[in-house]
């Protein structure tokens, strides 16, 4: 079953993470993580920036963009290019590379209430395309 949901999961995001065990000092700590309830208001709050942005289109989330939409809400500032040149030529990423890291990066900004996609957020992502290739190999 946990295979079916994998390739689901990925066939519809483009991407997958491995995440490692915590060892035993980390799940013994006192320290507490963000509540469930947290993490459920941020990414409703996102759904609905999402929502707002694609009113008036037949796509309502950001992993479903057109080459318009790209263009239009996933605009990057002169820091942000650099990276995303520097990601495509060191990674050797393709077209659709670039564009899922776009996609990724306006999510991110989003769950940063970022109206604008900023360096940072491009890092980001291009370090989830990272990780996503390397446990391919």
């Amino acid at each position: 079953m946990w295979r079916r949901l994998k390739t689901r999961f990925i066939d519809r995001e483009g991407s997958s993470l491995d995440v490692p065990a915590l060892e035993y000092k980390e799940l013994s700590a006192d320290t507490v993580g963000e509540p469930s309830e947290e993490i459920r208001e941020r990414v409703e709050n996102v759904r609905m920036i999402q929502l707002t942005r694609y009113k008036n289109s037949k796509n309502y989330f950001n992993a479903g963009m057109t080459s318009r939409q790209l263009k239009s809400h996933c605009k990057l500032d002169e820091a942000s290019k650099q990276i995303m040149a520097a990601a495509i030529d060191k990674l050797g990423l393709s077209a659709r590379a670039h564009d899922r890291i776009l996609k990724v990066s306006r999510t991110i900004a989003d769950l940063a209430t970022e109206e604008n996609i900023k360096s940072e957020h491009v890092a980001e992502a291009i370090q989830y395309r990272s990780l996503d290739r390397e446990s391919w190999f």
